[in-house]
């Protein structure tokens, strides 16, 4: 053990010293390894932040949870919009009756949206999201209610007028969102009164539910107001725990065909998209853009590993005479070979560790412009120092041969 310790000790010893006494031959040798790290920490990094920021964003949809529209989400040229705009449009009465039929569906939600110009006072805020719900909805979504509270079971029944607003909404309307919780505000004549004021969600990179922006209300309330089938309505369903969405589609296929009385063979005249379809295209975009960070960076790790090997070529030739007195008094080819292997490793440890350094300085200038944080997490930083260690012992494996078989008496003699 103490040997092992006094061989890292002399190694790293060592390595230092090359880097003081030959600066500049250094630093331009370990820049390859240096650009490497930084090329694939830096794509890495921001690949994985940017990738748990659409994740997260995707989870807003909702868990293990199937949409049940007129339109396909997946697209493309086998699903021509046109076909899908003569479907017809979603109804309460199907959502009602799915709710009934479903055994594997835990929670059923209606949802339908339209823009509403909305105003308090002398303040007018246009293009606010207006969101008719059923009951269940806020149990398929997570709505944190950062004012007031959200919508009740009797508000629901009853069509009332009051509704949640957005975060943006009230700061918008009220200058402090804080006040918004009992004030009324109004659109196209009408008014609804806030009881509660959602938390601020920021901005969302997949679409989707526009919190900040919205206005929800109840669904009875909604489609006594405005025609729901011309605001794209659709049926969310959220299975049970143990239930795969696969399987939870395939049921509500079958439950909107009854619904819908289509004969055996009709084709079906709505769509059961799967919210982890998204996912799933989210994990294969950004695995195509981490190996094209791999790639770039790959060329300047191979450039750095000629750069290391060079200096361990040239380091050996200097401490020729030092590697025969070593092997006089004893010193073993393995032992050669380590110090020089662990050498190598600390030069290619030490360009990664500047590289490292580089990529934080960056993702804290990022953080403060992107609307998402750079994260850099400890499994990229271990693998980044695994790739140091093992491109220098790649790097060094050659020149420490070399130093290992050196026949003591002519290394000695060598000057």
């Amino acid at each position: 053990m103490f040997k092992l310790f006094g061989i890292l000790w002399n190694s790293f010893r060592m390595a230092m010293q090359e880097l003081r006494v030959n600066k500049l031959r250094t630093f331009l040798s370990l820049f390859g390894i240096t650009i490497g790290i930084f090329c694939i920490i830096g794509v890495l990094a921001t690949v994985d932040s940017l990738e748990r920021k659409v994740q997260n964003d995707i989870k807003t949809f909702g868990n293990n949870t199937i949409y049940i529209d007129k339109w396909n989400y997946g697209g493309g040229p086998d699903n021509p919009w046109w076909k899908y705009m003569k479907r017809p449009p979603m109804r309460i009465e199907e959502m009602k009756f799915v709710k009934i039929k479903s055994q594997l569906a835990a929670n059923v939600a209606m949802f339908v949206s339209n823009n509403v110009n909305l105003s308090y006072r002398d303040n007018i805020l246009n293009n606010v999201n207006m969101y008719g719900v059923s009951e269940e909805y806020n149990i398929i979504q997570t709505i944190d209610i950062d004012y007031g509270r959200y919508l009740i079971e009797s508000e629901f029944t009853r069509g009332a007028t009051t509704g949640i607003i957005g975060y943006k909404v009230a700061e918008e309307l009220f200058g402090n969102a804080e006040r918004a919780v009992g004030k009324e505000v109004s659109y196209s004549g009408k008014r609804i009164i806030v009881v509660g004021v959602i938390k601020k969600q920021g901005q969302s990179f997949v679409g989707g539910f526009d919190y900040d922006q919205s206005l929800i209300v109840s669904y009875r309330y909604y489609a006594g107001v405005f025609n729901p089938d011309k605001g794209n309505p659709f049926i969310m369903v959220q299975g049970k725990p143990t239930i795969p969405s696969a399987a939870l589609a395939d049921e509500l296929t079958g439950v909107m065909r009854q619904s819908r009385r289509l004969s055996p063979t009709a084709e079906d005249n709505f769509s059961c998209n799967d919210v982890a379809m998204f996912s799933e295209q989210v994990k294969g975009f950004f695995g195509q853009v981490s190996a094209g960070g791999w790639a770039i960076a790959g060329l300047s790790l191979i450039v750095g590993a000629f750069g290391v090997a060079n200096i361990m070529f040239v380091t050996v030739r200097e401490r020729t005479s030092q590697i025969g007195l070593k092997k006089a008094l004893g010193a073993k080819r393995r032992t050669i070979l380590t110090e020089f292997l662990i050498e190598s490793a600390f030069l290619c440890i030490i360009g990664g560790l500047i590289g490292l350094g580089l990529v934080g300085l960056l993702s804290l200038v990022l953080s403060m412009i992107l609307p998402f944080p750079i994260f850099i997490a400890p499994n990229i930083i271990i693998l980044a120092l695994s790739i140091c260690i093992i491109l220098g012992i790649i790097s060094g494996i050659i020149p420490a041969s070399i130093a290992a078989r050196m026949d003591p008496v002519v290394a000695i003699r060598t000057k």
